[in-house]
């Protein structure tokens, strides 16, 4: 079997990491083999942060939520508990937006709760 070289493959691969660990410090954006261990534990990182910032996100648009429904007399539990009943369909997204921009939506929709519940 005649002897295959790598030339041009191993260029091309060697190039591809190289650039994905550009911003590394010292040989880590050299040397292939660092930058190979930097771009596969970058990668690791990327996938787990594109999980956690979901829970993250929500985190916050509960936390901005029960702000707002603490300022119409309620609470973040009686307050989601309240639209379900009412079948109220908003996403917690679109309620903490409303939260921040538009204060008076946001109380309508404490109002609706509240009228629900007594």
């Amino acid at each position: 079997m005649a002897r295959v070289k790598t030339g041009i493959v191993r260029r091309r691969r060697h190039k591809k990491i190289l650039k994905a660990a550009k911003g590394a410090w010292g040989g880590r954006h050299r040397l292939f083999k660092s930058a190979n261990e930097t771009v596969i534990r970058a990668g690791a990182f990327a996938w787990r942060h594109r999980r956690l910032k979901k829970r993250d996100f929500r985190r916050l648009w509960n936390a901005r939520i029960n702000a707002a429904a603490r300022l119409n007399g309620l609470n973040y539990s009686r307050l989601i508990g309240g639209l379900k009943k009412a079948g109220v369909l908003v996403n917690r997204k679109m309620l903490a937006k409303m939260a921040v921009d538009d204060p008076q939506g946001f109380a309508a929709m404490a109002e609706i709760v509240t009228q629900e519940t007594a």
